[in-house]
């Protein structure tokens, strides 16, 4: 049972959660901000976002075994099908249940706000799902880096607050963009340390189709992205000077860009990686502690 339970652990990659846990944060900061914050509607944005994360992942893994995505590979803790820890059917099954769970979570919300947030629900599912699934999975086209920054980014914060005000500000979409930036990053830096592999496999990725140089440049450029939406956004309106606190990350900026930058191993691109997740989560938890303190100004 131990082992079950640790091999669904992994499988679900919980590292890679915080991803789905800051747009929610995020948005559902600005909308308290703006005097509204429905309890019921966070939690269940907040489960029904990290479903359709953990339904991603688990599609992933799946697809990755059918279509002989492992062979040749350093195994990681999380291939549990090529490590003979979940059957294929298993996690198949997972996939179907967490897709199928946050669909009547995301029901229910369209029900009790709008039939825009269906839209929305609709496209992130199909998205998730064809991400790394089906005949022409979009994340082997090149099609990664903008569709995270959307939907993991712009698209999720902005129906995080749609879902607790029932309305859309051109804030949410500022609010949004510094989000985006840095989950994008996160793919970036994921693509950094599987060069090597993702040529071999035939995958495009903006690395892979344009050189490692490239995308150190590309990182760079979305982490330097996050911190100027939020200096831009405080200077035109200087009550949000608590959004400043996500300076408090730029050590975090520091170490991890040395990583991506000056070296190649393996061992120091995966640092690198963990390192941008983690960037990531503190911005994001800052960025919405900094909104809720902006209403205090």
């Amino acid at each position: 049972m131990k082992r079950k339970l640790a091999a669904w652990f992994w499988a679900v990659r919980p590292f890679t959660l915080p991803a789905s846990v800051v747009p929610v944060l995020v948005g559902t900061a600005l909308a308290a901000r703006d005097g509204v914050f429905d309890t019921a509607r966070f939690v269940l944005t907040l489960l029904g976002s990290v479903l359709v994360q953990v339904g991603t992942n688990l599609v992933d893994e799946y697809s990755d075994h059918v279509t002989g995505g492992s062979e040749g590979k350093l195994l990681a803790p999380y291939k549990v099908i090529a490590l003979g820890q979940l059957s294929s059917q298993a996690v198949r099954g997972g996939a179907v249940l967490s897709f199928g769970v946050a669909t009547v979570i995301g029901l229910y919300l369209v029900a009790s706000t709008g039939w825009p947030l269906l839209l929305a629900c609709a496209a992130s599912l199909v998205v998730a799902y064809g991400y790394s699934g089906g005949p022409f999975p979009l994340g082997n086209m090149g099609l990664g880096e903008p569709l995270v920054f959307v939907f993991m980014g712009l698209l999720m914060v902005m129906a995080t607050y749609y879902v607790q005000t029932i309305a859309l500000t051109p804030e949410a979409l500022v609010a949004s963009l510094p989000v985006a930036c840095l989950v994008t990053a996160i793919l970036v830096a994921n693509d950094l340390r599987d060069l090597e592999e993702d040529r071999l496999a035939g995958k495009t990725t903006p690395v892979t189709r344009f050189g490692r140089g490239f995308g150190v440049v590309l990182f760079l450029l979305l982490v330097a992205a996050a911190y100027l939406c939020v200096f831009v956004w405080v200077s035109v309106q200087p009550s949000l000077l608590p959004l400043l606190l996500v300076v408090l990350t730029l050590p975090k900026v520091r170490s991890t860009a040395r990583l991506l930058t000056t070296r190649s191993d393996r061992t120091a691109l995966n640092a690198g990686l963990r390192g941008s997740a983690q960037l990531h989560l503190q911005f994001g938890i800052l960025l919405a502690v900094g909104l809720l303190l902006s209403r205090f100004v």
